[in-house]
């Protein structure tokens, strides 16, 4: 009798850090999210718990690399 190994391992899930599409459509746009990123950074530079980023994607599901939030 030949007895089949199975295996409790998950495939990885690899969860993309880019989408492809450009972070802004046009200069203007482009200069806005640097500024106010820049100068969340200002503001919350003292703070530990606080990350700030631009051009960022978000994945709220662990496990769903299909539902995806750009920030």
């Amino acid at each position: 009798m030949v007895k089949e190994l199975t295996t409790d391992a998950k495939p990885e899930i690899i969860y993309p850090d880019s989408d492809g599409q450009p972070m802004a459509d046009n200069t203007k746009q482009f200069r806005w999210i640097v500024t106010i990123k820049e100068n969340l950074e200002i503001v919350f530079a003292e703070v530990a718990d606080v990350f700030v980023a631009g051009d960022f994607l978000w994945y709220p599901i662990q496990g769903n690399n299909k539902i995806r939030i750009r920030l």
